[in-house]
């Protein structure tokens, strides 16, 4: 310390504070603490340091005085350096940020606060300061009242140390009561009077409400009237200035002496601040922020107008952000701005609100630790070991929220851990290291993730960037220069990288540039050099502070993904997801749009990250970078809820998976990933594993234990199954149980169940096999294998039989499994009796079918069922002749009642107790199923073809066939396949012009076609007897034989001669060449004089035929119309082309006689027309039965022989009902011709 002792201290005279000096001196010799109040210019400042100083308070340590600006200390120093006489840095001296001019013989020290605060963490009692001044302590600061809350602990422990707490006439009590009612000193400051005038806006003017922009316009031309002098305005923010500026110069424009219009705000260059200061000549308006309040007292001022707003910073804790709302000010802050037009000379100052709504008004602006968020201060006094921030002696206690905020905040950032009601949060490893860096803690989180990524070179440059005032200025009157010069530093993705190219690019230009010229440069390209100084310094601090902690920096550039990844850390709660409306959806549901400032603001990508959020008019990102939303769960693993959804079994995996959901502060960051569940919740997952891998066995691999039960179980489902019970295997429930009572409780996942089940078998081999006894809940004795067989039994085929007891499945009841290339061997009879089990249940529900009338006779039915059930006997049970028929014999047999055959109602029937059929291909799957085999059948019928091909061979069909040259006569194949015998049955084929050998499915198709493509064959190998009848036939036959329905002769040959051709092949077929060689040969032989016999028969049939034609000819009685369309018709279905060869040689006597009997009809017509009628509409009944049933014979089915032969049935009837004399070949009545339709339709639903 310098020797002051005997040193002569001079004061200035005229400042009011040195007119109290002996009672400041005698209140700090009284008391350890004061409060020093004075206006700003009464000398407080400058000269209580030089009254310390002359009390000999530099003996035993230095005066320590804080100010709340840098700029202010640095000036504050050389002031009274200057008033001392003597160089800076000698007996004065200062240190900020960079900057230290204390040496051994300092005695007065200027510093900011935040500089107090930081030697704290190696000098927590302060010892080497006797004296501790701090300034401007109204302003309340966060750093101001923490400071003030340290002395306030601190002077208890130094007694020895003075405390002086200087301000404004502002809160004096407050702090008197801090400090125990510490006495205070108030020193008058201002010099001349201050009129205030109220000038509240208009309202309720026909334009509406007075624009604020137009009151200072007008109360500024009252002001100019008043007399010389300058006008300061304070304004919100940039944007109102520049405003408010161009309507002065509009208002002013016609003025003879002009009028200079002055920006004041924080973000003008330095060039455009100091203009503030130089003398100038004429009138000036300066429109100033808030920073004119107290922090910069501009020169020349005498009046003020005031319109009672500013910016306020304002944290939120709902939304996290800070905000900068613009706020009506306080009294106090209006009382300030009205003092800076009283320093020159008497000032006016003109409010534009009234003087009621200032007497509303708060009396103090809330101090910054009300107000902002508290991270930093509680990682302060976490660092300093000061204790609960709850328990601090604050000057006014911070709210709770914020409180609660701050340490949030640090916990996002891995700088604090355990927070809750109870305890209070430990600084981490990472909270140590970050309370050691001079940057915010967002920043500092940056660079020590930076560390682990290898980009701290990067991050040092970002981050120092991020803690200072941008360096690229932007004036108003020449921001497109700007933004042209400036746009080289631009990144698309990232405003980040924007600084450290602007960094790459000044650190090239001074090593080009000599000092001196590097300054003008950066003059020139609108580059801000102070800043860029400031820039440089704060690297090279941060530097060695990560030095200090072992962290190395990367000499390699860093890539994009670890640089953003580094600053991702330190803004968690700023990162931005763009929505449909292109806002970005942030923490806590928050909502905001990029900086129109920013190179990504047109870009806008999906994910972003912000250096801050900040409220103006709506909530803007600042600062920001496209980000990889990958990177975010990584970074913030500590921070992110998980939500875990539709926890279920993966086969694949062999263990229990959910779809996990991942959010940060709400903010979706994985939307479904698939993880697996057993880490997160092994109680459940062992619940899902045994119930999904074990009871439901849908374990990959099984293993032999759920082999063995899987099978024991099957067998046990099946008693099920054909019982049609649900109680005989124990429940999921119970099987889950027996596992769960045998497995450890780690068992969540296949791998870990493999591991136990291996070593536990080695000492109990049968281990979680189950024996039968365990999977029955009771015994199932009843279902023997007589009533539920295992085997339908046809001839020699044996079909499986599957039982499903599943009331809405479709295979629900009993299926008989068919092969495909059997189908065709499968005849349709007894199935309809279903298995003896659900044979009682069967004949009940078809008893119930029967309409009421009927079914009432056989109530109730069971009892019916089982009395028709112990009538059968074993061989009609199952047998051939179809159930309804036997049904209806033996109901009709117990009661006498009739039960006419369409009078069952077989969809009225439950489909289980029907019997299922099932079609199965070659690989065992089910091709088709239904309820009647006849549907199958035909369905199945064109693949059914295909396959009998395959089995008979490829080579077996042969085509264009005109003779006998394929040596045998094609034969039923049949082939064994596992248990089956397959058949297929070849045949010749008529395909007109030639002939074919194809494979049919049936025996009786085959045959049929067999014969017809015999006869084609023949025919190809004969000449045609056409030639020989014409020559051989008398001229009264030949006559007769144009009569024909063909009107040609020689087609009517040729029909004559297809009858004699198969009549003379008879049923004898040939079986080889010489067989059909010896057949064609005596048909050659025999050939002309059959077909001439047949033609002399045909003669005979055609001019009856003419006869008939004749009688019905002519002009026709109204009466008569109805019987002669019938004889019509009648004729046209005896006498037809192809009619000779349909009838074949046997039956044409018949239809001779049927002619003739046609003829007698016609000529009794005319005399009897109702006993006709009445006779016709006899036969017109059993004939359109006859069509009905010829209906019910399914699409593509052969029309079973009884069904076609009932036509003869019904031209006997004909001949018997209107020539009785002819006679019948059998005997026919009405009676006879219905029995025999019943027969018929009984077949046709069998």
């Amino acid at each position: 310390m310098s020797d002051v002792v005997s040193r002569v201290i001079k004061y200035p005279e005229q400042l009011p504070v040195v007119a109290d000096k002996a009672r400041i001196q005698e209140a700090i010799s009284a008391h350890q603490v004061i409060i020093l109040a004075g206006e700003t210019g009464s000398g407080k400042t400058t000269q209580l340091p030089k009254m310390l100083l002359e009390m000999g308070y530099a003996e035993s340590g230095m005066i320590g005085h804080t100010q709340p600006r840098r700029l202010a200390a640095r000036s504050v120093a050389q002031r009274i350096a200057d008033e001392l006489e003597e160089p800076l840095g000698k007996t004065v001296g200062f240190k900020i940020r960079f900057q230290d001019t204390a040496s051994a013989d300092t005695s007065i020290k200027l510093m900011t606060d935040g500089i107090l605060l930081a030697e704290m963490q190696h000098d927590r009692l302060l010892r080497k300061y006797s004296a501790i001044i701090i300034d401007e302590a109204h302003e309340r600061s966060l750093n101001i009242d923490f400071l003030l809350g340290v002395l306030r602990q601190l002077i208890d422990k130094r007694p020895d140390l003075k405390v002086i707490i200087t301000s404004a006439t502002i809160e004096t009590e407050r702090f008197s009561k801090h400090f125990a009612d510490a006495p205070v000193i108030a020193v008058e400051g201002r010099t001349f009077p201050v009129e205030t005038r109220y000038s509240p806006l208009q309202e309720g003017t026909d334009e509406g409400e007075q624009d604020v922009i137009q009151g200072i316009c007008d109360a500024a031309s009252s002001l100019v009237k008043e007399g010389p002098g300058d006008i300061l305005v304070f304004l919100s923010g940039e944007r109102e200035i520049r405003d408010t500026a161009d309507a002065l110069n509009d208002t002013f424009r016609e003025l003879p002496q002009p009028i200079e219009i002055v920006p004041l705000y924080a973000r003008l260059s330095a060039s455009e601040q100091n203009r503030i200061f130089q003398p100038h000549s004429g009138r000036r308006i300066v429109l100033a922020t808030n920073v004119a309040e107290t922090s910069l007292t501009v020169p020349g001022i005498r009046y003020v107008i005031d319109p009672g707003t500013a910016r306020i910073s304002r944290y939120s804790y709902r939304t996290k952000v800070q905000r900068l709302p613009i706020e009506a000010i306080s009294q106090a802050s209006a009382n300030q701005r009205a003092g800076r037009c009283g320093r020159v000379g008497p000032g006016i100052c003109v409010r534009l609100y009234s003087e009621e709504d200032f007497l509303n008004r708060p009396e103090f602006t809330d101090p910054e630790i009300l107000r902002t968020n508290l991270a930093s201060v509680v990682l302060q006094m976490a660092t300093l070991k000061l204790g609960d921030i709850r328990k601090f002696p604050f000057l006014q206690r911070p709210d709770e929220r914020f409180i609660t905020d701050g340490i949030r905040l640090l916990e996002e950032l891995g700088a604090m851990q355990g927070a809750g009601r109870r305890q209070q949060p430990k600084l981490t490893a990472v909270g140590r290291s970050i309370g050691r860096m001079p940057v915010d803690p967002r920043l500092g989180r940056m660079l020590l993730a930076a560390s682990e990524l290898g980009c701290v070179r990067e991050l040092l440059v970002i981050t120092a960037a991020l803690s200072i005032q941008d360096p690229r200025e932007r004036p108003h009157d020449k921001q497109q220069k700007a933004d042209e010069l400036h746009k080289r530093f631009v990144d698309k993705d990232s405003d980040f990288l924007g600084y450290l190219n602007l960094w790459n690019y000044v650190q090239e230009l001074q090593k080009e540039l000599s000092g001196n010229q590097f300054r003008k440069r950066c003059k020139q390209e609108l580059i801000h050099y102070l800043r860029v100084r400031e820039w440089q310094d704060l690297y090279t601090q941060l530097r060695q502070s990560v030095r200090e902690q072992g962290i190395r920096i990367n000499e390699e550039p860093a890539d994009y993904s670890s640089i953003h990844k580094a600053l991702l850390t330190g803004l968690l709660s700023h990162i931005g997801n763009k929505d449909e409306k292109h806002q970005y959806l942030g923490a806590r549901q928050s909502r905001f749009f990029i900086f129109p400032g920013s190179a990504l603001f047109s870009a806008k990508p999906k994910w972003l990250i912000a250096a801050e959020l900040v409220e103006t008019s709506r909530l803007y990102g600042r600062y920001v970078a496209k980000i990889e939303p990958e990177w975010i769960e990584p970074a913030a693993e500590h921070l992110v809820k998980r939500n875990y959804h539709e926890p279920r079994f993966s086969k694949k995996l062999g263990a229990v998976v959910a779809t996990e959901q991942v959010t940060l502060y709400g903010l979706l960051i994985v939307a479904g990933r698939r993880i697996q569940y057993g880490r997160i919740d092994p109680v459940e997952s062992r619940r899902i594993f045994i119930l999904e891998a074990l009871v439901h066995g849908n374990l990959r691999e099984a293993l032999p234990f759920m082999k063995a039960n899987k099978k024991l179980i099957e067998s046990v489902r099946e008693l099920e199954d054909k019982s049609r019970r649900r109680d005989i295997l124990i429940d999921e429930e119970a099987l889950f149980h027996a596992y769960d009572d045998v497995l450890p409780e780690d068992i969540y996942d296949e791998r870990r169940l493999k591991r136990w089940w291996q070593n536990a078998r080695k000492a109990e081999p049968q281990i979680l096999c189950f024996s039968r006894e365990q999977l029955m809940q009771q015994d199932a004795n009843h279902v023997t294998a007589a009533d539920y067989p295992d085997e339908w039994v046809q001839g020699r085929l044996r079909l499986p039989l599957t039982y499903v007891f599943e009331p809405n499945d479709i295979d629900d009841g009993v299926s008989v499994d068919i092969p495909l290339p059997v189908l065709n061997q499968i005849e349709p009879y007894g199935f309809d009796w279903q298995i003896p089990a659900l044979r009682e249940q069967l004949v009940v529900a078809l008893i119930k079918s029967l309409p009421k009338n009927l079914r009432r006779n056989f109530v109730p039915a069971p009892n019916y069922a089982q009395a028709f059930l112990q009538a059968i006997s074993s061989e009609e049970a199952g047998g051939e002749l179809p159930l309804l028929q036997v049904l209806s014999t033996k109901l009709k047999r117990m009661t006498g009642v009739e039960v006419p055959a369409d009078a069952w109602n077989l969809a009225a029937v439950p489909s289980h107790v029907q019997m299922n059929f099932r079609v199965l291909g070659e690989d065992g799957k089910v091709l088709a199923r239904a309820r009647k085999l006849k549907d199958l059948q035909q369905q199945l019928q064109p693949k059914l073809t295909e396959t009998l091909k395959a089995t008979a061979g490829d080579d077996i069909e042969r085509e264009g066939l005109t003779d006998w040259n394929f040596g045998e006569a094609p034969k039923a194949v049949e082939k064994k396949t596992g248990r089956f015998a397959i058949k297929a049955f070849p045949a010749l084929k008529d395909e007109g012009k030639s002939v074919a050998i194809r494979v049919f499915d049936s025996e009786a198709d085959a045959e049929r076609s067999h014969r017809q493509g015999l006869r084609k064959l023949v025919m190809l190998q004969i000449p045609s007897p056409v030639s020989y009848l014409r020559a051989k036939l008398p001229n009264k036959a030949k006559l007769a034989l144009y009569f024909n329905p063909w009107g040609k002769v020689e087609a009517l040959i040729e029909d004559c001669m297809l009858a004699a051709i198969d009549a003379l092949i008879g049923d004898e077929l040939p079986s080889n060449d010489e067989e059909f060689r010896a057949l064609t040969n005596m048909i050659r032989s025999e050939l002309n004089d059959k077909t001439l016999g047949i033609a002399e028969q045909v003669e005979r049939c055609l001019l009856l035929s003419h006869q008939v034609q004749k009688l019905i000819k002519g002009k026709i009685p109204l009466t008569l119309v109805q019987s002669y369309n019938d004889v019509k018709a009648h004729l046209g279905r005896l006498v037809y082309p192809g009619f000779v060869s349909d009838f074949g040689v046997e039956r044409l006597l018949d239809a001779e006689r049927y002619l003739k009997a046609l003829v007698q009809r016609a000529e009794k017509l005319p005399v009897d027309p109702n006993k006709d009628r009445i006779r016709s509409l006899q036969l017109e009944k059993l004939e359109q039965r006859w069509h009905e049933l010829y209906k019910k014979v399914p699409k593509g089915d052969p029309v079973p022989v009884e069904l076609a032969d009932f036509r003869w049935y019904l031209e006997e009837f004909r001949v018997s009902t209107f020539a009785q004399q002819l006679g019948t070949a059998f005997p026919v009545s009405e009676q006879r011709l219905k029995q025999r339709l019943d027969e018929i339709e009984k077949l046709l639903r069998s």
